[in-house]
């Protein structure tokens, strides 16, 4: 007869739950380990409610940062002194005759691929605190199909687990804004509302006020309860492309030299990365952003385009690089992953093609690798899988080296 143990905790029967963790003289049931996880969780979350004290040094943050994104030093030092400054805000005490601090927003313009998102990513889970990503195209102005400027702040109350005072320590990522953008500077008699719309929804987020939001997103209606959050320390980091932005700011900065003396250069000989880190106001208002919102960005950095030797680089040196990925799922079914130089070359060469940064190095990837790791984990006896550049290029099979079958002792 199987024996019925009692659970030490809420004292329920082996035969009222789905199992019973015995120990020496205690037994726990699996929804006490399951409401003690949540406890713990809690107890966690309510403890990183407070900024790790000290602050991270901008050194420190950049370290962290140069471990996850290759290249884009001069973004790295402007992001990681804006983050400091805005969590050594946070944390100071407010006196009367004390000047106050002003809110740090910080807007990247770059190349898509060159790790604008990553770098949002990374400095949220470095400073553990909550984060939300956005996408300004899918919004609009309160009251038109789409989603609601607030619902941004929907998602990152999610991720601080719905505790309010933790979420208005948070960074919100809100990508593609220059989707955003006008399409003509001069005002429109028609309303633009996934447009300037959104850029005016934006506004009250960005500079800082209490913003009543639904906690299950979606339309406001009046029988609803909201919840009230405070964005005046809510970190806003807003990304994008800029397309054509480049070409506003070398119409601003080229001379028209003549003379035996003049020497022309030529624009493509320009990177976009040198002529995006001359940005000033007036050419995002020339862009399409409204001088309110350009006002509460008011940390602005340049990411480079990607070349041959930084793409590489991804491909290799980051802790989470896609070498290193593919080689530790080769690793879990035991087989010994190496990729030839001139293979990750041929997949760098093909990446620059497609004009898509670092994600291009994804899908090449995918591509690649898709039939080896379809027919590795039925062949026996595999012992390491070598990728050269015809692997990449679709034109063989990779070479694999088989195990050594045991010899048997002959008897005597």
């Amino acid at each position: 007869m199987e024996r019925v143990y009692t659970c030490s905790f809420c004292g329920r029967s082996s035969e009222e739950v789905e199992a019973i963790v015995t120990g020496p003289g205690v037994n726990i049931c699996n929804e006490c380990v399951a409401y003690a996880q949540d406890i713990i969780r809690s107890d966690i979350n309510n403890r990183s409610l407070k900024i790790t004290q000290p602050v991270p040094t901008p050194r420190e943050i950049k370290d962290e940062l140069d471990r996850h994104v290759v290249g884009q030093n001069e973004a790295k030092k402007t992001i990681s002194v804006a983050v400091y400054n805005h969590y050594k805000r946070i944390g100071t005490e407010k006196h009367a005759d004390h000047a106050e601090l002003s809110k740090s927003n910080i807007l990247l313009i770059g190349p898509t691929g060159t790790g604008k998102t990553l770098l949002a990513q990374t400095l949220a889970r470095f400073l553990r605190v909550p984060f939300a990503m956005a996408d300004a195209t899918t919004l609009t102005e309160a009251g038109y199909v789409g989603e609601d400027v607030e619902n941004v702040l929907v998602r990152l109350l999610q991720a601080a687990d719905f505790k309010v005072e933790r979420a208005e320590k948070g960074i919100v990522y809100v990508d593609e804004l220059d989707k955003i953008a006008r399409k003509t500077e001069s005002s429109s008699i028609t309303r633009d509302v996934s447009g300037e719309g959104v850029q005016q929804g934006l506004l009250k987020l960005l500079e800082g006020s209490i913003v009543s939001v639904p906690p299950k997103g979606g339309r406001k209606h009046p029988e609803q309860s909201l919840i009230n959050i405070n964005t005046k320390d809510i970190l806003f980091i807003c990304g994008g492309s800029f397309e054509g932005l480049d070409k506003i700011i070398a119409r601003r900065v080229g001379e028209k030299k003549m003379g035996f003396g003049a020497h022309i250069k030529d624009r493509k000989e320009i990177k976009i990365g040198d002529l995006l880190r001359l940005v000033e106001p007036d050419d995002l208002l020339k862009f399409g952003l409204i001088p309110e919102l350009i006002g509460r960005l008011p940390v602005v950095s340049a990411l480079d385009e990607l070349d041959e030797k930084m793409l590489f680089a991804i491909l290799t040196e980051p802790q989470n690089a896609l070498v290193k990925q593919y080689k530790r799922l080769f690793e879990m079914d035991g087989v010994s992953l190496l990729f030839e130089d001139a293979a990750l070359k041929a997949v760098v060469r093909d990446a620059m093609k497609k004009k898509t940064g670092a994600r291009a190095l994804r899908s090449i990837m995918e591509g690649s690798m898709m039939d080896i790791m379809f027919e590795i984990p039925s062949m026996d006896g595999v012992k390491q899988c070598v990728i050269t550049p015809e692997v990449i290029r679709g034109q063989k099979s990779p070479d694999y080296q088989f195990k050594k079958p045991a010899r048997r002792k002959s008897r005597a």
